[in-house]
């Protein structure tokens, strides 16, 4: 089973058996306008510099890319938060290439607005091997051309299904990433991108090996 069928299993189940319709409403809509906003194409994409950062890992660890990048390529992927189902399944679809990641050489870090004790959540939940790391206000994201705000009904509903993203994220800028894939080689060059302005569709993270692969095949022989 692949990464969308995981995920259009679980939208059906929960358009159709949970979310009441006004609901189901409120959301398809934001996605649609996200999308017709055109920002995912107007985000950073292969052969773009790759902003640098310095954020707090779930221990309060400053992870920065810099240091990473000396080690070798490094994957990122931007996710929501952990009150977002869809995010969590990718989370654990990505988890499951890993190891194809670090035998390239690479390092593999998430970046999610939300607070550590959130990250510290899922990453216990869901046995994660790499690290969540706060992105407050999704600065980052938003070097990334991935910050997007909420529309104020999308906030509400989603408060009202236990999501506040004010206490999740600790601010109040309604804002969120979309989710993206990067993969940046050690020159700062983004190799790899691909941004989901709907949150629901996301291909497979195998599809960014082949991009990984090609930079860990170029790099000189130690």
């Amino acid at each position: 089973m692949t990464l969308q069928d995981k995920l259009d299993a679980f939208k059906a189940n929960f358009e159709t058996k949970v979310a009441p319709p006004a609901a189901v409403a409120i959301m398809h809509a934001a996605t649609a306008a996200l999308i017709a906003s055109g920002q995912a194409d107007r985000s950073l994409g292969a052969g773009a510099i790759a902003p640098a950062f310095a954020l707090p890992d779930a221990a309060g660890t400053i992870v920065r890319s810099e240091e990473l990048l000396a080690r070798g390529p490094l994957v990122i992927t931007f996710y929501r938060g952990v009150w977002c189902p869809y995010c969590n399944i990718d989370l654990a679809a990505i988890e499951a290439i890993a190891d194809d990641i670090r035998a390239a050489g690479a390092t593999l870090v998430a970046i999610s607005p939300q607070t550590a004790a959130n990250s510290r959540k899922i990453t216990d939940a869901n046995r994660l091997s790499f690290p969540i790391l706060t992105d407050l206000g999704s600065t980052i994201a938003d070097r990334f051309g991935l910050r997007f705000r909420l529309p104020d009904d999308l906030l509400a509903l989603y408060a009202g299904f236990g999501a506040d993203l004010k206490a999740i994220n600790a601010e109040a800028s309604g804002t969120l990433p979309m989710p993206a894939r990067f993969v940046i080689g050690q020159d700062g060059v983004i190799a790899y991108a691909e941004v989901s302005a709907d949150y629901t569709r996301r291909p497979d993270p195998e599809a960014l090996l082949p991009a990984l692969r090609r930079l860990s095949a170029a790099r000189p022989a130690a």
